[in-house]
This record gives structure tokens, C-alpha cells and sequence, in this order.
């Protein structure tokens, strides 16, 4: 009985990602998350930055801080990889729906906050809510669907594609 529960315990530990893993999942999952960002904020919420509001700053500000809100992407998909490996979640569908969660529940209660004691525009705040949690929903389908498959070149590949027709999608909504 005991020989079948070390087995068991050697097979969970073979099957667990390495710390290595982790890092690469969490930036595969970051770099979705930052394609579908910019589609979101640069093509279907432009017209809204491009007004003036004394909630947000100006377009010329707000661009040189880009850097500082994909940091913060990066700290979710670090989080979204670390609980997932904990609660042992993979599957693009599992990830995708805990993701879901996670950015609903942290989108939701983020937002409220801002209304409680901002400026910000109720279809501001609304949009941004289902903006950021599809955003991770997204990070957790990719981080998912990475540590379901392991095949992080094919993953790499199909995220690149995805960011690159995000930021074309970007280009033609400017332009229209």
C-alpha cells in the first residue's frame, strides 16, 4: 500500500511544471492578454481616449505609461499561472473559465471602487469591466491550454498570430 502511494506521489511530481514552465506560461499568457489589450483600448475604446475627461489623462501621457499598465498584465497572468498550477487546472477550457472568474471577480471589485470615488464614465467603467475580464479569460485559456500540452512552440506560434491580427484589427478600426 505504501509502495502504491509513493508511485502516486512520483507520478504527481513528473507531472508538475517547473519553475521554467511557470515563467514561459505566464508570458505566453501575457503577450495574448497585451494583443487583445490593444485591440481593446487602441481599437474599439479609441474613440473614448481621444475625448477629453478629467478621469483619464492625456493621450500623450497615457501612451508614454503603456509600459506601466503591461507590467500589470504580466503580474496577472504571474498570477493566474501560480494559482492554476496550485489548484492544478490545465485545458484551454478550464483555464479560460477560471480566468473568467478571476478577471470578473478582480475587474468587478476594481471598478466599483473607481465609481465610489472617481469620475470615471459609467460605459467607461462597464467597458473596461468586460474588456479586462475577457482579457484574462484569455490568459487563462492560453497559460491552460500550455500546461494541458506542453507544446510551448506551437502555443508560442498560434499566440503571435493572434497578437499580430489583434494589432491589425487595431489598425483598421483607427482607420475607419
Amino acid at each position: 500500500m505504501a509502495l502504491q502511494e509513493e508511485e502516486r506521489i512520483e507520478d504527481t511530481r513528473e507531472q508538475e511544471l517547473s519553475t521554467a514552465d511557470h515563467v514561459k506560461l505566464a508570458l505566453l499568457g501575457w503577450l495574448a492578454m497585451i494583443g487583445f489589450d490593444f485591440f481593446l483600448h487602441g481599437g474599439l475604446l479609441e474613440s473614448v481616449y481621444s475625448q477629453p475627461s478629467p478621469f483619464l489623462v492625456s493621450a500623450e501621457r497615457a501612451f508614454l505609461l503603456i509600459p506601466v499598465g503591461y507590467v500589470s498584465f504580466l503580474l496577472m497572468a504571474a498570477l493566474l499561472t501560480w494559482l492554476m498550477a496550485r489548484l492544478r487546472m490545465t485545458g484551454w477550457r478550464q483555464g479560460g473559465r477560471f480566468g473568467l472568474i478571476v478577471g470578473g471577480l478582480t475587474w468587478g471589485a476594481l471598478i466599483l471602487g473607481l465609481v465610489s470615488i472617481s469620475t470615471i464614465p459609467l460605459t467607461l467603467a462597464l467597458a473596461w469591466f468586460l474588456g479586462q475580464t475577457v482579457e484574462l479569460g484569455l490568459g487563462g485559456a492560453v497559460i491552460g491550454h500550455g500546461a494541458e500540452t506542453r507544446n510551448l512552440r506551437r502555443l508560442l506560434a498560434g499566440v503571435i498570430i493572434f497578437a499580430l491580427a489583434a494589432f491589425a484589427a487595431t489598425v483598421v478600426l483607427q482607420n475607419v
